[in-house]
């Protein structure tokens, strides 16, 4: 399958299977992330799930995910190297962690870091990954500015920038992918708008 067809099925997923997961979330005081698990053979959908913090902390929409890949019985669950990652956000060092473990080699993701901490007010990613993980160089005693927040492409997995993928796409399909990507991300706009005036009083950790 070519870059155009795989991207577009992507966000097919993102707009048809996630994003009504994610809404119905964000309406109970969830947060906006969500991801999906698809089946590398055909990118049929296994698992769309979102965020579910209001029950555990620990359920991001990733992790959540991944859980309920886990809850299949082994004869409707393909291994996981057969399958896709795709999350709507850049995962978390959580998320990054719960993808290794799971057994994922790849993930794909439309909002970057940046994205969450300035367009939908999520810092916590960035926050985290900084505060947690960026040991200072022993020779200079800081943390170079530029360092990069994780590895993107290890022993374990290979992340994959979606918005990236169509940006290297020839037009017309480039443009039109970027329009959808749009669409999307106004969309998405509005649930953080809603999430980010209703999310007092839930009792989550890092609201």
């Amino acid at each position: 399958m070519d870059d155009f067809r795989f991207a577009d099925r992507l966000l097919e997923v993102i707009e048809t299977a996630v994003f009504p997961r994610t809404s119905a979330g964000v309406a109970r005081g969830n947060k906006i992330f969500g991801a999906a698990i698809l089946r590398k053979s055909d990118l049929s959908v296994v698992v769309a799930e979102t965020n579910n913090e209001i029950e555990n902390p620990l359920w991001h929409g990733e992790i959540h995910a991944i859980k309920r890949f886990y809850e299949l019985s082994e004869h409707d669950r393909p291994a996981p190297k057969d399958c896709i990652f795709l999350a709507t956000h850049e995962p978390c060092s959580l998320c990054l962690s719960g993808i290794t473990w799971a057994g994922f080699d790849n993930f794909h993701y439309l909002f970057r870091h940046e994205d969450s901490r300035d367009a939908f007010a999520i810092p916590y990613d960035i926050q985290i990954l900084k505060a947690v993980y960026a040991v200072p160089d022993p020779d200079v005693g800081e943390v170079a500015p530029d360092r990069p927040l994780y590895n993107r492409s290890n022993r374990y997995w290979t992340s994959h920038d979606l918005k990236g993928t169509i940006a290297g796409l020839a037009e017309p399909d480039r443009s039109k992918l970027a329009a959808r990507v749009e669409a999307i991300s106004r969309r998405y706009a509005e649930l953080s708008d809603a999430y980010q005036q209703d999310k007092g009083g839930r009792n989550i950790p890092l609201a």
